[in-house]
């Protein structure tokens, strides 16, 4: 396992990605908001409420999920506080693996949902909280759930739940400026000589951000989550001493053929595992946002020299 002075390294490193997340998201906003601005207005000057409008709806939204995120994201999937008495199992967990990764014991929440997933989210280490489904508290026996549990944790430890946050925050904004610019063209009229070209012009602009505004958020959420869904397992390994959990848990959860409601493509990254299945209507997408689950379990194996999973194991799991 890695030495603990890598994590502080990762906690740096997630720290800068974070920053530069920021900057680059706010700079794609502003000239996306010069190029809708100029297209419509046909100058520069005339653009400028747009171009305003988009650097304070990037401002806006980094500070909203910095202060406000994790609780929009909890209400959003109807998580309540975990129960001292029913969730007690979950709880010890929870409290157990916190210790052993040295950060505060986060906020504990319970999704009332029969699918097995799971996510952690807040701003960093003192200001974050853990939900779990009712469906992986009740199929998951304790060392699958601490090979979960783990793997939250490490996300919390390792900052990537602030540049979780930030990601969909950021996307959102994006995709919203973008839908905004859509919907508004169908009322807006050009005027001038050059009407037709300008009607022309931003009527190509539409349907440019149309295709690529989407793309764009799974492959910024494709960055955020793929590399880091590795190195959180194996975290999940290094504080629970025991991979064979870990394999369980995820074989367990790759089966899991419940379709989790509350989950939708704006916070899908967060997830333990990808909460929209490929056999669901509203997965309509290329990219994941998370590795494959067949992947995760043998890189888990290969932890303890076992072999890869073969043909029937690998074909039960659920993408």
């Amino acid at each position: 396992m890695a030495p603990v002075t890598s994590f502080y390294k990762l906690e740096a490193k997630n720290r800068r990605e974070s920053i530069l997340l920021v900057l680059f998201a706010i700079f794609i906003l502003v000239l996306l908001g010069t190029l809708i601005g100029t297209a419509m207005a046909g100058d520069v000057v005339g653009a400028l409420p747009v171009i305003i409008f988009a650097g304070l709806l990037g401002f806006g939204s980094v500070a909203g999920s910095y202060y406000v995120g994790d609780s929009a994201v909890l209400a959003a999937t109807n998580a309540k506080p975990a129960d001292p008495r029913r969730d007690a199992q979950l709880i010890d967990v929870v409290t157990e693996l916190s210790l052993a990764a040295g950060i505060p014991v986060p906020k504990i929440y319970i999704i009332p949902d029969t699918a097995l997933n799971a996510f952690a989210t807040g701003r960093d280490k003192e200001h974050a909280s853990l939900a779990v489904t009712q469906g992986l508290v009740d199929k998951l026996d304790r060392e699958e759930l601490q090979g979960v549990v783990g793997h939250e944790l490490s996300h919390i430890r390792n900052l990537d739940i602030r540049y979780a946050l930030l990601v969909a925050a950021l996307v959102g904004a994006i995709v919203l400026l973008a839908d905004i610019f859509l919907h508004s063209v169908r009322y807006w009229r050009p005027k001038g000589k050059n009407g037709a070209a300008a009607w022309l012009m931003v009527l190509l602009l539409a349907i440019f951000f149309a295709i690529l505004a989407p793309i764009f958020a799974r492959l910024v959420q494709m960055a955020a989550s793929r590399q880091r869904e590795y190195l959180a397992d194996a975290s999940s390994v290094e504080l629970t001493r025991n991979p064979v959990g870990m394999e369980d848990a995820l074989m367990k959860v790759g089966r899991d053929r419940e379709v989790l409601e509350v989950a939708n493509r704006a916070t899908q990254h967060l997830y333990f595992t990808n909460p929209i299945h490929r056999f669901e209507k509203r997965s309509g997408g290329l990219f994941s946002t998370h590795p494959s689950i067949v992947d995760r379990v043998n890189r888990i194996r290969g932890l303890r020299d076992a072999p890869p999973l073969d043909v029937a194991s690998a074909s039960s799991l659920t993408e």
